[in-house]
């Protein structure tokens, strides 16, 4: 990019930031945990089409995605509930390279309120920070996109391709809503969703698999315990053991040629335990929703092998599941491990342009989680670059996004989409 356009853009990204922030503000005040994203994607429509954007809005019970690869069944959630929205932003002249802008807008559970600095869906701007539930993860990154094209129109520039700006749900349970817009038929030369990787580019990701272990007790009074079988407790010996599985998978990851040298990659998390039905009876049931990670080199269904073997063994110690084993329920994630090949034009443009706004060279990440673009990596075959601000407390209490780094993502993003698709003067600047 020659050294007048980079200017402009700057200067477009300044002007548009007190208007930027309180867009976000606005963004992160829409509570929009998994099943409640509606409100969120059509104020993003309206926003959209009042930028004279092409709109396709849809739920993904408008798709059919059960037999496509990559699909994972969804986690008490109904399909018709899940809202998608794509943006296609018009170009100009013909000859540039086309590009996909995602950002999910589904956001985690806040918690209890109370342990909150800030109200988790308050929007609060405080000390250079931006509080609430999604401020890091992900809709700061949401911002820097549609700001991004934002400061480009403000500049009088016409992209040279098209862009497909995609506002998806799921992305946090099964990413299914990335997947839908491939089955809707959206392609492109290259995608870019702007995670907060705090301005690095993701080289590799875990992959990641939920399942939920049902399991069974036999209820007696708790004067007479001893003659019946507890489901939690025996709850919590299958958890131990499986454990002692990831322990032995993350010895085994050490040989691993990407995350050989990160500690403990494969992460295994119990994250919601319910079960039994009055205090004083042995509880008849338990359930338990987990995850595991997988590495690149692994597939899926050599680590449900795993985990169906651990609990197989792990119940055989008890005399009650011996003989009435637990289920193991197949449910959210069931995500491939991916790599992002090193060497793309587009990893080149993304690079340059960071250095350009950073003045440091764009470092990269392994990240034992999961993100969308492993869709494109693994099915499209195309660069699919994970790259975002910084931010902190994500998943967690006090979740906030950085401003500052903010504005210097936005213009980093712009200054990449204005490269990679080419950019020529708008009708009214001709």
């Amino acid at each position: 990019m020659i050294a007048d356009q980079y200017e402009a853009l700057k200067a477009a990204v300044e002007g548009n930031w007190a208007t930027q922030v309180a867009w976000l503000q606005r963004l992160v005040r829409f509570p929009s945990v998994r099943g409640a994203e509606t409100e969120c994607q059509d104020w993003l429509c309206a926003e959209f089409k009042g930028r004279g954007w092409e709109i396709d809005r849809y739920t993904l019970a408008d798709v059919d995605l059960q037999s496509v690869p990559g699909y994972a069944p969804m986690v008490d959630v109904e399909q018709d509930q899940s809202v998608q929205v794509v943006a296609t932003v018009p170009s100009g002249n013909p000859g540039g390279r086309s590009l996909i802008l995602q950002g999910h807008v589904d956001v985690v559970p806040a918690g209890p309120e109370a342990l909150w600095t800030e109200p988790p869906f308050g929007g609060v701007v405080r000390n250079g920070w931006l509080f609430g539930r999604g401020a890091q993860d992900m809709k700061t990154g949401i911002s820097a996109l549609v700001f991004a094209l934002d400061a480009i129109e403000a500049c009088g520039f016409r992209l040279n391709a098209p862009v497909y700006l995609q506002t998806v749900t799921e992305e946090e349970s099964t990413g299914n809503g990335a997947l839908s817009t491939l089955v809707r038929g959206y392609r492109a030369d290259c995608c870019l969703i702007p995670e907060p990787t705090n301005n690095t580019i993701t080289r590799a990701q875990s992959g990641a698999i939920w399942f939920r272990l049902c399991v069974r007790g036999k209820p007696v009074h708790v004067a007479r315990a001893q003659s019946g079988s507890n489901a939690i407790l025996s709850t919590y010996a299958l958890i131990k053991a499986l454990q002692e599985l990831t322990a032995e998978l993350n010895d085994a990851a050490k040989a691993n040629p990407w995350f050989g040298d990160i500690p403990d990659p494969i992460k295994f998390n119990v994250g919601v335990i319910k079960g039994g039905d009055w205090a004083s009876s042995t509880p008849s049931w338990c359930h338990a929703d987990c995850r595991i990670g997988l590495l690149p080199g692994q597939s899926v269904q050599q680590i449900r092998d795993a985990v169906t073997d651990c609990v197989r063994r792990a119940s055989r110690a008890d005399p009650f599941l011996a003989e009435h084993p637990a289920e193991i329920v197949w449910n959210g994630f069931i995500a491939d491990a991916a790599v992002l090949k090193p060497g793309s034009e587009a990893e080149r443009i993304l690079s340059a342009a960071h250095r350009s706004v950073f003045a440091t060279s764009m470092a990269e990440r392994l990240s034992t989680a999961v993100n969308d673009t492993r869709y494109y990596t693994l099915h499209q075959r195309i660069p699919a670059l994970c790259y975002g601000p910084a931010g902190k407390g994500m998943h967690g209490f006090d979740e906030r996004a950085d401003l500052e780094n903010l504005k210097k993502t936005t213009l980093v993003i712009a200054s990449f989409i204005a490269d990679w698709c080419g950019i020529g003067s708008s009708p009214s600047q001709e």
